[in-house]
């Protein structure tokens, strides 16, 4: 098997836990979307075609409320501003793609694709467009295909609180989260990350909050520089 072939198919095994603790989460946009008055191809073509998950919820609430256009991209920006810090972090560890397969990378630039990314780079593994889309595409078509089930078989399912499904995917982002917990100043910027939103999310409101706690946690770790290689080695 050919090394471009094998990092491919490492990359899709990486995905299969994404892909599980999503599943819940596409599921039920599918059946909110067929609620709120869209048709089955309409949630599967806005899955397709956003590819993320709380932007498509935000969507959902403000296109019901029939929020003028330009308050719904607003919000959706405001929802989804912590790519443009993903972005602008991944932007130096793919230097080695061609110019034509960045754009794509960006494409599929979710949270837990940007998280596996840096944490295969900290584990010393080269970061190839390879192994990137064969994380990215299994989470991607099968995050289609949850949507589709959700709108066609969503109202089997009134209660998801009651199973503990919405609880799933928080669940596997803390994972994320603690996957870092090794690198310098992670506790703090943690802590003002998540106080940081707490208190906008009770004075802004959602979902400002979740970019606000972002940019607490960057401006801190601002204010505190990376210590020292023999210093982190004691």
């Amino acid at each position: 098997m050919s090394l471009t072939r094998s990092e491919f198919f490492q990359g899709v095994r990486n995905s299969l836990p994404i892909v599980a603790a999503a599943a819940p989460f596409g599921m039920l946009f599918g059946a909110l979307a067929v609620d709120n008055g869209l048709s089955v191809g309409e949630a599967v073509l806005m899955s397709a075609m956003v590819f993320a998950g709380a932007s498509q919820m935000v969507g959902l609430e403000m296109f019901g409320a029939h929020i003028a256009p330009w308050i719904v991209i607003l919000s959706v920006f405001a929802v989804n501003f912590r790519h443009v810090l993903y972005s602008a972090a991944l932007g130096r560890r793919i230097g080695n793609f061609a110019r034509w397969q960045k754009p794509l990378a960006f494409f599929f630039l979710t949270d837990p694709q940007y998280a596996a990314s840096e944490a295969r780079v900290d584990r010393k593994f080269p970061l190839t467009m390879s192994w990137y889309m064969g994380m990215a595409l299994p989470v991607y078509l099968l995050w289609i295909v949850e949507a589709l089930v959700g709108a066609l078989f969503g109202r089997l399912i009134t209660d998801p609180a009651a199973l503990g499904i919405d609880f799933l995917l928080p669940i596997y982002f803390l994972g994320l989260v603690l996957g870092f917990r090794s690198r310098t100043n992670w506790l703090p910027v943690v802590i003002a990350s998540g106080i940081g939103s707490i208190l906008a999310f009770y004075t802004v409101g959602s979902p400002w909050h979740v970019s606000l706690g972002g940019l607490a946690g960057v401006t801190l770790a601002l204010m505190m520089p990376p210590k020292a290689a023999d210093e982190v080695a004691q």
